[in-house]
């Protein structure tokens, strides 16, 4: 058992990453013991390491590093425990009140965009480096293994494109005068009789091939479906009419979880609601999911999921691009950093999400697979988001079963 001791300042944050760093990503047993002036590791053999402590002990007195100020011009002037607990917790997102339109920590605003370190899992790297050292000391030592493991999910934000004949009505006038397309109008008009006599599925309705893509190499899908909301932007579909839809998807052995509505990602009602609502619709107990257009606020959104008993969120990626929003791909214990609690409820970070590369970033198909196999080979765990009702560019998504390097993973 490695014998670890750290300053007597900071002690709450210092044991969270601690306990991140040794049990969580690398897999070693360790006793904690506070007094020294850095961070001192002796390990069995009686060898000792050294890590200069950079950060904490300018701030002696509890939660006086939550300033913007503090945020370092170089990301390399963080110790390894500090820079690992500045990308996991995110306190940056707290000190920085930069936000787009929809109230989200844009990633332009991050350190690891102005650094160019956001396709990086920059944490992974650090604690590459430091675990070698520990190697270099004690090879006698024995690490955590983490193979390459693929998690696919798909945001229910739509369940079907043709909802009624007023809005068939709609689009073919658009067609007709603002597009002026004869074609497309007829094309939508013979699409949407066939698919009201069930003689062809609706746009939308890709849940089957989904599944079928997941199930060609192993793996299970994750549908987190919305149900319900305050908002413009949710009640695009009646959780209560998807009965069969979400028995079907479970009958299958994929994945079902929530989607919290806009206004949910800081409101413990409205999730409590919204949970237990698809709990009686799903007959199952709801673990997992992903805020609706990544709406995150650091700690809020965390201690409402943590709060309502969900076990793993996925909402920590960038809509405006993609990358390691916290410096690595693997799941782990998330923090509060104003209760100075850690939490049971884990992050799953978001590595890549569809409209990211397509709509954010205007890439053609080979500047996106090149950039989804770039993040994969430098990630342990890449998850990947694509909504079932993205049919712009759903053959896309069906090439990276071929044309990809995806087929190496474990199964999580």
């Amino acid at each position: 058992m490695i014998k670890i001791s750290i300053p007597n300042n900071n002690i709450l944050e210092r044991k969270y990453i601690i306990e991140i760093v040794f049990n969580e990503f690398l897999g070693l047993s360790y006793q904690i013991f506070t007094g020294s002036k850095e961070y001192e590791f002796t390990l069995l053999n009686k060898k000792k390491l050294v890590i200069k402590d950079t950060f904490f002990n300018k701030y002696p007195e509890d939660l006086t590093y939550l300033k913007r100020e503090n945020i370092p011009e170089n990301i390399y002037e963080l110790d390894v425990f500090a820079l690992t607990f500045f990308m996991l917790t995110r306190w940056e997102e707290y000190v920085n009140p930069v936000r787009d339109e929809h109230n989200r920590f844009p990633a332009t605003a991050s350190l690891a965009f102005k650094q160019g370190f956001l396709d990086r899992p920059i944490v992974d790297e650090e604690l590459e480096k430091f675990k070698q050292k520990l190697f270099a000391l004690d090879p006698s030592l024995q690490f955590k293994m983490k193979p390459f493991t693929l998690v696919l999910t798909h945001d229910v934000d739509e369940v079907r494109f043709w909802k009624s004949k007023k809005q068939l009505i709609h689009i073919v006038i658009g067609d007709l005068f603002k597009r002026k397309n004869i074609l497309l109008a007829l094309n939508r008009l013979k699409e949407y009789y066939f698919v009201s006599k069930n003689k062809i599925k609706d746009p939308f309705d890709t849940f089957d091939w989904l599944m079928d893509k997941s199930e060609s190499i192993g793996l299970k899908s994750r549908f987190y479906f919305i149900s319900g909301g305050t908002s413009d932007y949710d009640n695009r579909y009646d959780i209560k009419q998807q009965t069969q839809l979400i028995q079907h998807i479970k009958r299958r052995g994929h994945i079902v979880g929530i989607h919290p509505s806009y206004n949910a990602y800081n409101d413990f009602e409205q999730f409590k609601k919204e949970k237990e609502l698809l709990e009686e619709v799903c007959e199952c107990e709801v673990e997992e999911g992903r805020e609706h257009y990544l709406r995150f606020e650091v700690p809020t959104t965390w201690q409402v999921w943590e709060d309502n008993g969900m076990k793993v969120d996925s909402t920590c990626g960038y809509a405006d691009k993609v990358g390691f929003r916290c410096g690595t791909g693997n799941e782990f214990s998330v923090f509060n950093i104003l209760t100075r609690k850690k939490l049971k409820l884990k992050e799953r970070p978001l590595i890549l999400m569809d409209c990211t590369l397509f709509t954010y970033n205007n890439l053609n198909y080979i500047e996106a697979l090149k950039k989804l196999e770039m993040l994969k080979n430098r990630t342990n765990m890449l998850t990947l988001l694509w909504h079932n009702s993205y049919i712009a560019h759903i053959k896309f998504y069906g090439e990276l079963f071929e044309k990809s390097s995806i087929n190496s993973f474990k199964q999580l």
